[in-house]
């Protein structure tokens, strides 16, 4: 791509940037009485398709919607973007594996707007086609279909597929010319791997466990160190994050879940906020992308808040960081 194209491409960025949710908007929704106020806030601002019906689920899938329209239209090489699809493309494996495996059928549980649709997706499983199925994808399907089938240990199936999609993630950002893809699946790995110790240290998972969970490529922190430290207790996790790039973990961690949970989401925030700065490459557009995806999902979590009656102090423990 030449520097016109990204030109082109990032001032469009720039100029949708500026609807982009502040700190300031997130406070008023967390301050709103309740989920009808908030839906019409975020109608004010464009949020939904602009009609009356102030339905939450669809005011978010249609925002989905329409952060893929832009860049589709923006982006002059949508194949950079394949990787933002892989959790969705490993979600549909794991939900067609179980419905095959457990003869049980649910609805809405499958993405379409990834490489494989659910349809498809059950049709393979069903049909055992799994060389079908793109890069190493075929053997971490089969491995989690006999293991489902042989043992109905879903939890071990979703093992299996959460690595295997890490991993896909992980070598995607090894292999691109892009700063931002490769400080993406740095950080994405780490910090489901972070993600994982903890778990695994609050429910007494053993070592063996965490080995076959964690997807270990991150080069910016050690599994072996941080399975250890898991089974001393979550201290010991907290004094090994310390020395690493993800300090600021440790003391989430020590504040409470919620606080961990949010700062895994703000750590990735923090990895791209840089590209604000960026105007010749697909860095902006990257941003972009995680930005909308990250707003919706606090969107998703005040609102939740709402409907479920949480206090306003309860919901803000959960709101994540703004890009803008």
């Amino acid at each position: 791509m030449n520097e016109l194209e990204y030109t082109f491409a990032v001032a469009r960025i720039r100029a949708l940037e500026a609807s982009l949710l502040t700190d300031q908007v997130i406070d008023q929704l967390v301050n709103s009485p309740g989920e009808k106020q908030c839906l019409e806030l975020l109608g004010e601002r464009g949020w939904g398709d602009g009609g009356n019906d102030l339905d939450a689920e669809e005011m978010l899938k249609t925002e989905e919607k329409k952060t893929w329209e832009v860049i589709r239209e923006a982006a002059p090489d949508l194949n950079i973007f394949d990787v933002f699809s892989y959790t969705k493309l490993y979600h549909n494996l794991k939900a067609a594996i179980k419905e095959v495996c457990t003869e049980v059928r649910n609805e809405n549980i499958f993405y379409d707007d990834c490489e494989i649709s659910g349809e498809e997706m059950l049709r393979i499983v069903e049909n055992k086609e799994f060389s079908r199925l793109p890069g190493k994808m075929p053997e971490a399907a089969q491995d989690a279909y006999d293991t489902l089938l042989h043992t109905r240990d879903g939890q071990l199936c979703d093992v299996i597929i959460d690595k295997a999609a890490l991993e896909a993630i992980y070598a995607v950002g090894q292999d691109s010319e892009d700063e931002i893809i490769r400080n993406y699946a740095e950080s994405t790995v780490a910090i489901a791997d972070i993600k994982i110790a903890v778990r695994s240290q609050k429910t007494g998972k053993s070592m063996e466990f965490m080995r076959r969970a964690m997807a270990g490529n991150a080069k910016s922190i050690s599994i072996e160190q941080l399975m250890k430290a898991a089974l001393s207790g979550m201290d010991a996790i907290g004094e090994y994050l310390s020395g690493t790039s993800y300090s600021e973990g440790a003391q989430a961690l020590s504040d409470s879940p919620s606080a961990f949970e949010r700062w895994c989401d703000n750590r990735m925030i923090q990895t791209i906020r840089p590209q604000k700065y960026n105007s010749f490459s697909v860095g902006p557009l990257v941003a972009y992308l995680i930005a909308r995806e990250n707003e919706i999902k606090t969107v998703r979590i005040i609102l939740t808040g709402k409907q479920n009656g949480f206090s306003d102090e309860a919901i803000r423990e959960r709101v994540r960081e703004m890009y803008v």
